[in-house]
């Protein structure tokens, strides 16, 4: 045999490289939009004196953006090109991002969850873009593969993200413990000077989207189109329904979304619960995201000898195992559990997507805006998680359930997640197309 056939095919083939480049720092920028977020429920609560599950209205709004843009940016993919689909995606985000001036000026709650609905419109264009274009540059024997490499410079925005919400958000809000209790009067002026603390970092956000607009715009991108026959919309989405991997990798993408944003956004509270305050608690969500970073690397490199759907299986049980510790260990080693969850939620997004997208061809491309739409779980589920956490009082531990608060108790939802993660990984072993 010839020597040069044996060999296996290249991660990244050397003519795209730089490309590759250009569009995995589009992943970090979505996810430092992401995790400068998630702080914003507790953020708002406080200053906005609004109960924890309207403050998770936030998350409705973030993840309801991506489910409704989706499928458009998918559309909007068939008939144009990726590289015209993420300069509308940078348009979005900047926007979104620049709308916080004058919701801060106006100081409703509700200016802000249109504008972050707006940015995320962006996000949607972005990641239903982006995640299909590195599955094509190159075999789809290592499709999977590129896009959890792809996928680990996401985390490092996420971490910049929560960096810059202690910091900037967090450590300079001025409405603390005892705000409520405060005349109205003084409520005002603190309320103005905290939304502007907010308003700052996504204003700064929305410049430097525009610079990446400017670096994407002058950018020679090919266009990988399919050589065959495109399908049509209908005949795409028939045929994406037939498809079981797919369809169960939806449902599935659906679950990893809610259990990643309810645990990177109610931390907090929980840390909160135990004595910590809501910037040291950010702490504990910094070092989660970097056992999630460091994690990511170790699995996409483990991911060469054992197969997607194994490795999905086996996180997915350690991410149910630690949740249970969550849920019934009261006190620090219950917070330690639930940052360690991060290490097992490293690989499942793009594990899933890969999964599920696997020789697809062109029909990848609205398969894409399935799983991006699948981001609604993190709309959806918070909010539930929120009710659970309003159940008695303000606080987060007016009653208990099986013998523990109800913040504890409230992470039984991202356990259930972790349940219907493993079946999909279970069923995917026995199934050789998962490979890749």
């Amino acid at each position: 045999m010839n020597k040069e056939n044996s060999r296996k095919p290249k991660l990244i083939p050397c003519n795209v490289r730089w490309l590759f480049v250009l569009v995995t720092s589009l992943f970090a920028l979505w996810g430092f939009a992401n995790d400068i977020t998630n702080p914003l429920v507790a953020a708002f609560g406080r200053i906005m004196e609004i109960s924890s599950s309207k403050a998770a209205l936030v998350q409705f709004a973030f993840y309801g953006g991506y489910f409704t843009m989706a499928l458009p940016a998918a559309l909007f993919i068939r008939k144009y090109n990726y590289k015209v689909a993420i300069l509308i995606g940078l348009g979005l985000y900047a926007t979104g991002a620049l709308l916080f001036y004058p919701a801060a000026s106006f100081g409703l709650f509700g200016f802000f969850l249109i504008s972050l609905y707006i940015l995320t419109f962006g996000l949607a264009f972005l990641e239903t873009t982006a995640n299909p274009f590195i599955l094509s540059m190159g075999s789809p024997e290592t499709a999977t593969r590129r896009l959890n490499l792809a996928q680990s410079f996401n985390p490092l925005g996420s971490i910049t993200g929560m960096l810059v919400a202690k910091e900037f958000i967090l450590g300079r809000l001025n409405a603390g413990d005892n705000f409520s209790g405060l005349p109205e009067s003084e409520k005002i002026i603190i309320r103005a000077h905290d939304l502007i603390v907010i308003r700052d970092p996504y204003v700064a956000l929305g410049l430097v989207v525009l610079v990446m607009f400017i670096i994407i715009a002058a950018y020679k991108m090919p266009s990988f189109k399919d050589a065959s026959k495109e399908m049509s919309l209908r005949d795409s989405i028939n045929s994406l329904i037939k498809n079981r991997r797919y369809i169960e990798g939806v449902i599935a993408q659906v679950f990893y979304v809610a259990a990643q944003i309810m645990c990177w956004t109610f931390i907090i509270q929980y840390a909160y619960n135990i004595g910590i305050s809501y910037e040291k608690a950010q702490f504990y969500n910094m070092i989660a995201m970097l056992i999630f970073i460091g994690s990511r690397f170790i699995s996409t490199f483990l991911m060469k000898y054992i197969s997607p759907g194994k490795m999905l299986l086996i996180f997915a049980v350690g991410g149910t195992l630690t949740t249970l510790g969550t849920i019934f260990i009261v006190g620090y080693t219950g917070l330690l559990c639930l940052v360690a969850t991060s290490a097992f939620m490293s690989l499942m997004f793009p594990t899933i997507y890969g999964i599920a997208l696997r020789d697809m061809g062109d029909e990848a491309k609205i398969g894409a805006a399935g799983l991006v739409m699948a981001i609604v779980g993190g709309a959806l589920m918070p909010p539930l998680q929120g009710r659970i956490l309003d159940i008695g009082g303000t606080g987060f531990s007016d009653v208990t359930i099986l013998s523990v608060p109800e913040v504890n108790f409230s992470f039984v939802l991202p356990m259930i997640c972790f349940i219907i993660i493993a079946i999909y990984g279970f069923r995917t072993i026995k199934d050789k197309t998962n490979i890749g």
